[in-house]
């Protein structure tokens, strides 16, 4: 069997300049040119992609198998190419037997060849090597138009594939991008699946009703959101001279603070006055007076005073530290049905959109009687999130079960700097000691931290003191009519 592009590779058919042309051609039909202008990060994607495009057209050209027609007649011509003048000659009848009997391309020119030989009476040498060349030359060009038809059907497929990726990205960006360049890359990544305009459309569905709902937008950006610097001092830092403000009591007179035994003659009681008036009590008020026991008033304030203490150098660090992947584990109880359910998938929705531009990856976990899960940044990230938009939340609460699994996942090298993320209305059972105590080793071992997304005011306490961060949503009525009100 001889492959095509191993005839292509024999008559010099060079198929990368076959492949060029096609992506060119592509490239510049008018539909991609209008979408380009429009979404400028989808094209810069999709020039990322092309390699991979020719690539896999190389390899269909070398995997595809030449007619059997096309294959034997190249064979006869590869014999017949060795054969000097009078061996090429016996052999002659037997070759223009089969072009004419397989209804080769080369059959007529063939026989015109002949008899223009048999007409000078005999064959030459140059006779020889023009029936080669011209024979060469139909094979070549069966070659081009068989290499042709594979590409034109290359390319009808190609194109199909772009405009509905392209019709899709278009309808997701507003929802998952923001039009970003690098969230974009990102997006066009995520639509490889094939899916029909009916699955995705779901995506944006719940990307109005997130348009609706701006406060779990907000909550999204702020979970999202780096971890704050910290001052790191140094034990072999210098001493430095710290001055500070503080304020002491102080004997001023701003106000009266009781009464007092001392020698203040301008702050004497009347009484005291008054014994210095009585000849017989005169040398008594003097006595008192030295020992500083007459009667006073006693006032009292306070006052400002700079205190310098000494303290090690300490620097203030402002780089931020890496954004790790998301863990996202959202609750499918019944509880968590209705309003909460919208809220819930919306919300992941907008971890992905917070994902997409920070480049990291998102993983869901769906937890009730049992976990299951589904990678948003995946290659088939849009067809998962449709699955995952798609469930419905009537199962039970096995929160113990879902966080084993997170604490499994965030041993592992690729989410060991995760955040783990659990939206949920902690209406569940307490949770075992010995899971709580993991959890703990978790945040003080490995820094890795847990969010709780509430969507409800009556989760248990006991449950909700194990997480870092709690995010409250309060889905009642009551909360829902006021962010109306306010919006």
């Amino acid at each position: 069997m001889i492959s095509l592009d191993t005839l292509s590779a024999f008559l010099a058919v060079s198929e990368n300049d076959l492949i060029e042309e096609l992506v060119l051609a592509l490239l510049a039909s008018p539909q991609l040119a209008i979408f380009f202008e429009k979404f400028p990060g989808l094209k810069k994607a999709l020039m990322q992609d092309l390699p991979r495009w020719k690539s896999e057209i190389m390899e269909q050209l070398k995997n595809t198998r030449v007619p059997d027609e096309l294959a034997d007649e190249f064979t006869l011509f590869q014999q017949c190419q060795p054969l000097n003048l009078k061996e090429f000659c016996l052999r002659l009848p037997e070759v223009l037997q089969y072009l004419e009997q397989h209804h080769s391309p080369f059959a007529e020119k063939a026989r015109a060849l002949v008899a223009n030989a048999d007409a000078a009476s005999s064959l030459t040498g140059s006779q020889q090597t023009l029936f080669l060349q011209r024979w060469r030359l139909s094979l070549t060009l069966q070659t081009l138009s068989l290499n042709q038809q594979l590409l034109d059907e290359e390319r009808e497929k190609l194109l199909a594939e772009l405009q509905h990726r392209l019709a899709m990205s278009g309808q997701l960006a507003p929802v998952l991008s923001d039009n970003d360049e690098a969230a974009a890359g990102r997006l066009w990544d995520l639509t490889k699946s094939p899916l029909q305009r009916g699955d995705y459309q779901l995506i944006v569905e719940y990307g109005d009703f997130l348009a609706q709902q701006p406060t779990l937008q907000k909550l999204a950006e702020q979970l999202g959101r780096s971890r704050e610097a910290k001052a790191v001092m140094s034990q072999d830092a210098p001493l430095e001279a710290f001055h500070q403000l503080v304020r002491e009591p102080e004997s001023v007179p701003e106000e009266v603070n009781g009464l007092h035994q001392s020698d203040d003659i301008l702050r004497l009681l009347p009484p005291e006055l008054a014994t210095l008036g009585i000849s017989e009590l005169e040398m008594e008020f003097y006595r008192r007076l030295v020992e500083k026991r007459l009667i006073t008033y006693r006032l009292q304030g306070e006052a400002w005073h700079d205190k310098v203490t000494l303290r090690p150098v300490s620097h203030q660090q402002h780089d931020e530290q890496p954004r790790g992947p998301f863990i996202v584990c959202v609750d499918t109880s019944g509880s968590m049905g209705g309003f909460n359910e919208r809220c819930a998938k919306a919300f992941c929705l907008a971890l992905l959109k917070v994902a997409l531009a920070d480049n990291r990856r998102c993983h869901i976990m769906l937890f009730a009687h049992e976990v299951v899960s589904y990678e948003l940044t995946a290659g088939d990230g849009i067809a998962q999130a449709i699955r995952f938009l798609s469930q419905r939340f009537r199962g039970g609460t096995d929160l113990a079960a879902c966080l084993d699994t997170v604490l499994l996942k965030l041993a592992t090298p690729a989410w060991n700097d995760a955040d783990a993320v659990i939206i949920s209305d902690f209406i569940a059972q307490r949770l075992p000691d010995e899971l709580v105590k993991r959890i703990k080793l978790h945040q003080l071992q490995q820094q890795q931290r847990f969010h709780a997304v509430a969507l409800s005011d009556h989760g248990k306490p006991g449950i909700m003191r194990i997480f870092d961060h709690i995010w409250r949503f309060d889905t009642g009525l009551k909360s829902r009519l006021l962010r109306r009100w306010q919006r």
